[in-house]
């Protein structure tokens, strides 16, 4: 907490305001069934979205969007229906797997309803032109191919293999006469990846009628069962040759997904402003962010995002009250943004930056609020691009809370991204530590820790005052080769 003394310097009405309790009052009515996971384009988004209007309006936030508070995009929206089924069929014998344990569907998979062999591919990689296709000595026509998630850690005559994203994986897939593709993590890796919801896809058109799962390392032993192999054997293999190792499994699969896409679904930012009260400064601005946006609930299953990121939405939110109790008022204007979209490529923050009628010159600062939740300390991120604006921070940690960690990154992250680079200082509010329930169903409001999240939030709007008071200069931003 703030010592005596740095809190009787600070006489603020509006630090007072932020509290532990009110934070995860907002945390928990986000991330409840009620919006079901906040998919952008799904009506559960747009009863967040409407919250959080209606919480700028009580608060008394000025409105520049061009329907009230609401900046409006067009993105990509996959309702995923239930049932969501899985079966395994070997030896006249019959196993049904449940999803959210054994598998998840794909935020963008495709509809199905049948059997099917089953083949693994390796990496479902195709690239003939570097000597290696998981598809050149196996005939997948009319299959569902299992492939690794992610792109082998090696190269070969040190090129780069290009997009891993699932519609880029599936594509070529598709394209070599597959009807599905079971995605699975990396078993040798130190700490695979578990079961989560996603909807990162890539670019490229939508198959609709293309099942994309992921399963866990268990299930796909399971059909590897008749081959005497286990995954990461198979893995090990292939990484120790750099050469593809596909098989037939002689396992055929049952599957039925119900999706229903849009390609173009309406959703939205929300936005407010604070009017600085200096004649000159309030022509300056400093934005903060956070995305309001998670995976949803495919065929019922529900990822909360309590952490990613109703912890963020709820710290701005509570920020816009403290600003807005607090006697002393900020010379510089502040803009308040909650952005849709962050999870399938931060389409929300860029669309925002691109089209906002304020001159991106004009503003002095970025603050991003991102898993702010969980674990017990303070990382801020991008110090290492705007080195002047992160020992502001550092200091203002010092003198308080002593909490924030040194380790720092560069070139924005997350929604700050386009803000970066437009050459716009940015800090990247995140508890350390903050990700192990990303993106699962158990990324629940209990898992928090309320004194972290009070404490960010805290620090932020003292960062956040400091800026909006004229005590930071707009800096050169760098960009950093990581």
């Amino acid at each position: 907490m703030i010592s005596h003394v740095a809190y009787s310097q600070i006489i603020d009405n509006g630090l007072e305001k932020i509290k532990s309790t009110n934070l995860m009052h907002t945390v928990n009515i986000l991330s409840s069934a009620e919006f079901d996971g906040r998919l952008p384009g799904s009506e559960g988004y747009n009863k967040a979205a409407n919250f959080a209007s209606e919480t700028f309006e009580q608060l008394g936030l000025i409105p520049i969007g061009k329907d009230g508070y609401f900046q409006h995009l067009k993105v990509e929206y996959n309702k995923i229906d239930t049932p969501a089924v899985l079966q395994i069929f070997m030896e006249n014998k019959k196993r049904t797997y449940l999803h959210g344990s054994n598998f998840v569907l794909r935020g963008f998979t495709g509809s199905a309803n049948d059997t099917l062999p089953v083949a693994f591919c390796g990496y479902g990689i195709s690239r003939p032109d570097l000597s290696y296709d998981d598809y050149g000595k196996i005939n997948v026509n009319g299959k569902i191919v299992i492939v690794f998630k992610s792109n082998p850690s090696w190269k070969l005559n040190d090129e780069t293999w290009g997009n891993e994203l699932p519609r880029e994986k599936s594509r070529v897939a598709y394209e070599h006469g597959a009807k599905g593709i079971f995605f699975v993590s990396l078993p040798n890796d130190k700490k695979p990846q578990p079961l989560i919801g996603s909807v990162v896809h890539g670019e490229g058109e939508q198959l609709e009628n293309f099942p994309q799962y992921h399963i866990s390392i268990e299930t796909a032993n399971d059909f590897l069962t008749r081959t005497g192999l286990l995954l990461s054997e198979c893995q090990q293999r292939i990484d120790d040759r750099k050469a593809p190792f596909s098989l037939l499994l002689r396992t055929n699969a049952r599957i039925q997904v119900v999706a229903h896409y849009k390609k173009e679904a309406d959703t939205k930012n929300v936005i407010g402003k604070i009017e600085g009260t200096d004649p000159k400064l309030k022509e300056e601005y400093l934005v903060i962010g956070a995305h309001l946006d998670h995976v949803g609930s495919p065929a019922g299953l529900l990822f909360p995002g309590a952490n990613d990121n109703a912890s963020g939405s709820a710290g701005l939110l509570g920020l816009v009250e403290a600003f807005q109790h607090s006697q002393l008022k900020p010379k510089r204007s502040v803009l308040f943004a909650l952005f849709t979209s962050e999870e399938q490529g931060l389409f929300g923050s860029k669309y925002f930056v691109e089209n906002l009628n304020i001159d991106t010159g004009k503003i002095v600062a970025m603050i991003n609020l991102d898993c702010i939740g969980y674990g017990d300390s303070i990382q801020v991120g991008n110090g290492k691009s705007s080195p002047e604006l992160w020992s502001l921070v550092r200091k203002t940690d010092k003198e308080n809370l002593n909490l924030m960690v040194e380790e720092t990154w560069g070139n924005g992250g997350a929604d700050a991204t386009p803000f970066h680079e437009k050459g716009i200082p940015c800090l990247y509010f995140v508890s350390k530590e903050s990700y192990d329930h990303l993106h699962q169903t158990t990324d629940t409001a209990e898992t928090l820790n309320p004194k972290t999240l009070e404490e960010i939030v805290k620090l932020a709007y003292m960062t956040a005052k400091e800026i909006a008071e004229g005590k930071y200069i707009r800096e050169e931003v760098k960009n950093i080769k990581e």
